[in-house]
């Protein structure tokens, strides 16, 4: 019998995230699956062969996106042609519903079964999204469980899962423990998350960063963290640090660590 062959696509670090937990979990059920699509470091770690790198895909707000409009419907076109070809059992679109819907209605019209994970916020506004979701696909797995209340009224197949995020934070934060483990002692702490986005970081850090200057200056012995969602992201702000003179601590990832040992957290409004 075939080894399952399982098509992924995720648009951004915590469709990521979400990617390579589901991963794992597939693979303590199916040791032989094999996965292909697009999706960032983490995914790949976990054995997925990525066509192009996710940050391709990483986008925000109307400007940026109609400057890279031409390329991301080509790339969406010539994905989903590559994924009929292949005949995955079945494609999973995590998040990012601009770029992921139509593949899954392009794909289910071909025969290959989808599913959604994170639902869109449908129930807020663009209801009318719905229509497209229960067209183009077999599955939705919500994080939330209104979600699926509101998907079953909608005639659309549903399962409520939970947030892994669930698992992996505790009610209580240890903040000494977790100073401890990023090798920062006592004092204020502020953790810096201008985003994941290249865009985002690019417009938000300069902005960041002199915000950080004035607490300096207000607040005696404060310092900062910074989790970079990827060495991409490392290397910007790094080079917006350059000239200047900030207690700043860049990590790698690490961003549950760093809210936890934080007493303050500035934060882009994307980040969740």
């Amino acid at each position: 019998m075939p080894a399952l062959c399982v098509a992924l696509v995720a648009g951004e670090a915590s469709g990521d995230i979400l990617g390579s937990g589901l991963m794992r979990a597939l693979k303590a059920r199916h040791p032989e699956i094999r996965f292909i699509g697009v999706g960032g470091p983490l995914m790949e770690a976990e054995g997925l062969t990525s066509y192009f790198p996710m940050e391709r895909l990483a986008v925000m707000g109307l400007v940026e996106v109609l400057g890279r409009l031409p390329e991301l419907l080509k790339r969406r076109k010539l994905l989903i042609q590559t994924l009929i070809g292949e005949k995955p059992d079945v494609f999973i679109g995590i998040d990012a519903p601009d770029f992921t819907l139509n593949i899954e209605l392009k794909l289910r019209q071909a025969g290959i079964k989808t599913v959604h994970y994170v639902s869109p916020s449908v129930w807020a506004w663009r209801q009318k999204r719905v229509l497209k979701i229960r067209e183009g696909c077999d599955l939705m797995l919500t994080l939330l469980p209104f979600e699926a209340k509101f998907y079953e009224e909608k005639g659309v197949p549903v399962r409520f899962v939970g947030h892994p995020l669930a698992d992996t934070i505790p009610l209580e934060a240890d903040r000494a423990g977790a100073r401890a483990s990023l090798g920062l002692g006592d004092g204020p702490l502020v953790a810096l998350m201008p985003g994941s986005r290249g865009g985002e970081v690019g417009r938000l850090g300069e902005l960041f960063l002199d915000t950080a200057k004035r607490l300096q200056a207000l607040v005696p012995g404060v310092r900062f963290v910074s989790p970079c969602a990827s060495p991409a992201r490392r290397a910007q702000l790094e080079q917006m640090l350059q000239g200047r003179e900030l207690p700043l601590t860049l990590l790698d990832g690490q961003s549950h660590q760093a809210l936890a040992a934080c007493d303050a957290v500035p934060t882009s409004p994307m980040v969740t």
